[in-house]
């Protein structure tokens, strides 16, 4: 499947921080794209993409479409062939009710994929789901890496990764359940911690840890381990997963090796400190983390991961899909780069 085999694309989401990049992926493979946005009005939230598009002749438009309501996804799914589904909430905080996240994950995937099998022009459905509903909710330590095998144990999971978790489930069953002549071909994508470039002056929440170890935010660095993915090369998978035609059907881990962050913490202090960012380096034992959470909710969300480690492999995504993926210095270094090309943290005189 190449861009000229296909009509329009359509990512959801398009002002996110992996949506953008999709787009910039597909823009530059000469795919016309439709994204949606919550609020046309708010130009602001695209102008980036709008002149990328510009500068690159490509065709890209948007429609107002959100993950609560029916209302434009019709109009959205009209004349294209594919969908990338990227929406979802990401709260930075643990909510109070687990259902203000997993009500819009669930039912907004519901609703993408109802208008793609209604439209009768969409072939194939990648959504972008995360590594949580592979490992979370588990509990001791891991050794054998998790594969696209595993599912998180949903009644112990915290809500952001029951909300992954609920919603690919529910987009299996979907697609399960069609009728042969309404069949839909679907992809997931279970990225793992999203870092990388900013295209817009934007703190997304994955990329919160590297602004926190920047910012001096934190006075030391807790015992918490990522298996770190460049919103790059992720964007790369999402059109891979969108091109190969022995996708259909398959999920795709897309995440490097566990990172735990004292090395992160060293990687951005190499790089960053000589130029007056003073990046904490000392470790912040369990009972400190425990009082910090109880007046930061970012903290408290990370309680639970304290000193566990939960491998994740990624050999399906670089077998199937001939995928490839940056080192995590080189992810790091280009985050802490493109906060500081943005504004987004200033060196402590």
């Amino acid at each position: 499947m190449s861009s000229n085999q296909t009509g329009t694309v359509l990512v959801t989401g398009a002002s996110g921080f992996i949506a953008g990049h999709v787009i910039e992926e597909l823009l530059r493979h000469g795919y016309p794209v439709r994204g949606t946005v919550r609020d046309l009005a708010r130009t602001e939230k695209v102008a980036h993409l709008t002149r990328l598009a510009s500068e690159l002749g490509g065709r890209l438009d948007f429609v107002a479409a959100e993950l609560d309501t029916d209302d434009g996804w019709a109009e959205a799914v009209a004349g294209c062939t594919l969908v990338l589904h990227t929406a979802s909430p990401n709260p930075p905080t643990v909510p109070r009710d687990e259902n203000e996240i997993i009500r819009p994950a669930v039912e907004g995937t519901l609703r993408v994929l109802r208008a793609a099998a209604a439209s009768g022009t969409v072939r194939r459905v990648v959504l972008t789901s995360s590594s949580l509903a592979i490992s979370a909710g588990r509990t001791g330590q891991r050794a054998a890496p998790y594969t696209e095998d595993d599912w998180a144990v949903v009644e112990h999971s915290a809500p952001y990764g029951k909300s992954k978790a609920l919603a690919e489930q529910a987009a299996w069953q979907f697609v399960d359940d069609l009728p042969e002549e309404r069949r839909l071909e679907l992809v997931v994508v279970n990225p793992g911690v999203v870092l990388g470039p900013l295209q817009r002056p934007e703190v997304s929440t994955s990329v919160e840890v590297v602004h926190r170890l920047l910012n001096h935010s934190m006075p030391a660095v807790p015992q918490l381990s990522f298996s770190l993915v460049d919103v790059r090369d992720l964007a790369v998978a999402h059109r891979l997963a969108m091109e190969s035609p022995k996708a259909a059907g398959n999920r795709y881990i897309c995440a490097g090796p566990e990172t735990w962050m004292h090395d992160m913490a060293a990687i951005l202090a190499a790089e960053f400190g000589p130029r007056g960012f003073r990046v904490p380096t000392r470790r912040l034992p369990y009972w400190a983390m425990w009082i910090v959470a109880h007046f930061d909710p970012t903290i408290r969300l990370a309680l639970a991961f304290v000193g566990r480690t939960e491998p994740l492999s990624s050999r399906k995504a670089i077998d199937e899909l001939d995928w490839t993926m940056r080192p995590p210095a080189e992810i790091l270094r280009a985050t802490g780069q493109s906060l500081i090309d943005h504004g987004l943290v200033r060196p402590r005189r």
